[in-house]
């Protein structure tokens, strides 16, 4: 069945954008009856009906709703630099999204070889990628911040880095407490700085390995989504 995302429904009665009503009308052809699901970004599963199938403003009426749909029993944020390819990042929010994700935060290093990211249309990635893999939740995007703001103010419960850098550090599965919140930090091309690697530790952040390979930042990033994952399954 298709999927739309309303991010702003609230009642049994909900009439879908302009974008989403052109392509619910004039691409996939429906009609006054057709039955489709929607998917609000926080949990909420809805199957709906067509009652007025207008190209610019159709309308809907939910016949059922589910709270709570595909709730996991972890949260996983993950911080990482996004990368001069900016195509790269957007590979990592659809596959992490698919995977399972709840907070990404884009985070400006020491040796980032991009600092400027527009998120509208990382934020269309993510809602696309939402719908593809018939996720009720929406990973929520944070706007770019400075590495040492990130590390010194943010609260989560298990805190990890991960860097190259040469030192005693233990795998994610060795680590990690499960059903917990997690924040991972992934570094640019470059890696980490010492300096920043230094700050992390002093703010609690756990240093971990994600193998013996040297990955690029997206697939780092996607290694440790899916790690996380993985585990509390």
């Amino acid at each position: 069945m298709h999927i739309f995302y309303t991010p702003d429904i609230q009642s049994e009665k909900y009439t879908l954008s302009e974008e989403e009503s052109k392509h619910c009308i004039k691409v996939l052809r429906l009609d006054t009856g057709s039955k489709l699901n929607l998917v609000d970004g926080k949990g909420g599963f809805y199957e709906a009906v067509i009652v007025d199938p207008h190209p610019k403003r159709t309308g809907l009426k939910v016949i059922s709703h589910l709270k709570n749909y595909g709730k996991r029993n972890h949260y996983l944020h993950i911080a990482v630099a996004p990368t001069k390819n900016i195509e790269r990042i957007e590979w990592f929010l659809e596959k992490a999204t698919e995977i399972g994700i709840d907070e990404i935060t884009l985070v400006i290093c020491d040796r980032s070889e991009r600092r400027d990211v527009k998120t509208e249309r990382l934020n269309k990635v993510i809602v696309s990628a939402v719908k593809q893999s018939i996720k009720a939740y929406c990973p929520k995007l944070n706007e770019p911040v400075r590495f040492s703001e990130l590390v010194s103010k943010n609260p989560s419960s298990q805190k990890f880095i991960a860097h190259c850098i040469p030192a005693k550090k233990n795998s994610l599965k060795e680590e990690i407490s499960l059903n917990s919140d997690y924040l991972v930090l992934i570094g640019p091309e470059g890696d980490f700085s010492q300096e920043e690697i230094n700050l992390a530790l002093k703010n609690n952040f756990i240093p971990v390995s994600l193998g013996d390979s040297r990955l690029r930042t997206e697939t780092a990033a996607l290694e440790a989504c899916f790690e996380i994952n993985f585990l509390n399954r």
